[in-house]
């Protein structure tokens, strides 16, 4: 439903030539939810622009749904909806007033779009503020009403950038339960951008990751802990120097590729930590060391994009961003 191929993005500020984006590449299947993770100035939002038909690429190819995205923008505009990151909403009209222009303004007949405005607001559970202003709503609220302007005329690819940021959890939530029946109801294509880890590992089947321009991976989210950041196992002793034994000893384990230690406690990177922890328990018996505590687990995503890019995703911006990865004053090349 969408295939990126070789994509390049290139601006020029001040004499400079600045790769926003470079030869990525990536494919989202029918039906499937996406996330695009990356650090603020990564070329996020660049990479969104040129999927959308905002940005002409400086190289490379975009299809969606089969149309492609330079020589056919017209085409794949029908094709796809666009939430960004601020409301799309005015705040002088009725929603389902505004809803109906909106698809009417891509071509829907005013009975099909009275209709399609009632079952998009009935499927994001906001029927009954239909005949209210946005400038009326809360946050949550008005995050469904920008998601039903963007599904107005059932595209098949929806993209959503940074859809849940500002809004408190519980908001969070029940807008990622709408956006999962949403998919479960019209089978549609997401892709969306987020800086809430948690919400990339839950919601979407798969993530890519991009960094200075470039994928720098592409998988599910089990895989990639699994492959780039392992399992661990940690366990407490009776004092430091304790620890400190228990740790050589875990560092001849196979399979073991980080110790450390903090105070009383030994934490190991390990593969397999479920099935090596009994063995490591059995190891430290045998050596009279005494362990007040045990536990495995497995990594996060935090510790999956602190491994790739040598930095939590939180000292890149945080949730709170809304930067531009163009240069202001850039012009295109």
């Amino acid at each position: 439903m969408i295939r990126a191929e070789g994509l390049r993005k290139t601006f020029t500020a001040d004499k400079e030539t600045i790769e926003a984006v470079r030869d990525v590449s990536f494919d989202v299947a029918a039906g499937e939810v996406v996330a695009l993770l990356g650090p603020n100035g990564a070329g996020k939002s660049t990479m969104l622009r040129m999927l959308t038909t905002l940005l002409p690429p400086t190289a490379g190819s975009v299809h969606i749904a089969g149309h492609d995205a330079i020589r056919e923008p017209g085409r794949v505009r029908e094709a796809i909806g666009y939430v960004g990151q601020k409301n799309a909403s005015g705040e002088n009209h009725r929603i389902r007033d505004e809803l109906i222009t909106q698809g009417r303004c891509y071509g829907l007949k005013t009975r099909h779009a009275r209709h399609r405005a009632d079952e998009v607001l009935e499927v994001l559970g906001i029927g009954d503020l239909a005949a209210r202003n946005p400038g009326t709503l809360s946050g949550g609220q008005r995050r469904r009403v920008d998601i039903a302007l963007g599904l107005i005329h059932n595209p098949h690819v929806l993209f959503l950038d940074e859809p849940s940021t500002g809004l408190d959890p519980q908001s969070r939530a029940g807008l990622w339960d709408q956006i999962q029946l949403l998919r479960r109801e019209y089978g549609i294509t997401i892709l969306l951008t987020t800086h809430y880890l948690d919400e990339a590992d839950h919601m979407a089947e798969r993530i890519v990751i991009v960094d200075r321009g470039e994928v720098i991976a592409n998988g599910t989210a089990d895989a990639l802990k699994a492959s780039l950041a392992g399992d661990w196992m940690q366990i407490t002793t009776s004092d430091a120097e304790t620890a400190r034994a228990a740790a050589r000893l875990a560092g001849r384990m196979a399979g073991a590729s980080e110790v450390t230690t903090d105070g009383q406690s030994v934490r190991v990177r390990i593969v397999g930590a479920e099935a090596a922890l009994p063995a490591f328990l059995r190891l430290l018996d045998h050596d009279s060391i005494t362990v007040t505590r045990a536990s495995v687990g497995r990594p996060s995503l935090d510790d999956v994009f602190l491994n790739l890019t040598g930095r939590p995703l939180e000292e890149s911006g945080g949730a709170t961003a809304t930067t531009t990865d163009e240069p202001i004053g850039a012009t295109h090349a």
